[in-house]
């Protein structure tokens, strides 16, 4: 089950288990095909994932959800520890240019499991985080099910 705390009043902090070795679950978030299959809310599909894995490299996300409007995030990557960490930039294409945050994604060995410890920084308000931290969870129930399958 995931938990959520915050760092500060408008960041996330969101922890999840994952029954899968951290190096599947840190792939399933560098590679743009495996992006595809996990990386939006319940109800949205993933219509594009673009990755250019290095640092300064970009990557793009479009959502597609249930109603047919299209949601639009990019970055650029600031940090790349495989398979420990990730650091990147998150910003809605539909948000002002200056509207930036920052995401921290870190991959714990747990035996056999991995912790993933998500750190999303930047919300201009309460709103703006507690909707992104329900997002979270929806795109982390998702991804349990594609790092989780067997075979």
């Amino acid at each position: 089950m995931a938990e959520a705390g915050s760092g500060s009043a408008f960041s996330l902090e969101v922890r999840r288990r994952f029954a899968a070795r951290r190096e599947r679950v840190y792939r399933a978030w560098t590679e743009a095909e495996a992006l595809k299959r996990w990386y939006a809310p319940v109800d949205a599909e993933v219509a594009l994932a673009e990755v250019e894995l290095r640092v300064g490299g970009r990557w793009r996300v479009h959502m597609l959800g249930a109603d047919g409007q299209e949601h639009r995030v990019s970055g650029e990557y600031r940090e790349i520890t495989p398979p420990r960490r990730l650091v990147f930039t998150w910003h809605w294409e539909h948000q002002p240019e200056d509207h930036v945050m920052v995401v921290t994604v870190e991959f714990n060995e747990a035996g056999s499991e991995t912790e993933l410890v998500l750190r999303h920084e930047g919300f201009r308000n309460e709103e703006e985080r507690n909707g992104h931290e329900q997002g979270w969870h929806g795109l982390f129930a998702k991804l349990a099910e594609q790092v989780e399958q067997t075979g």
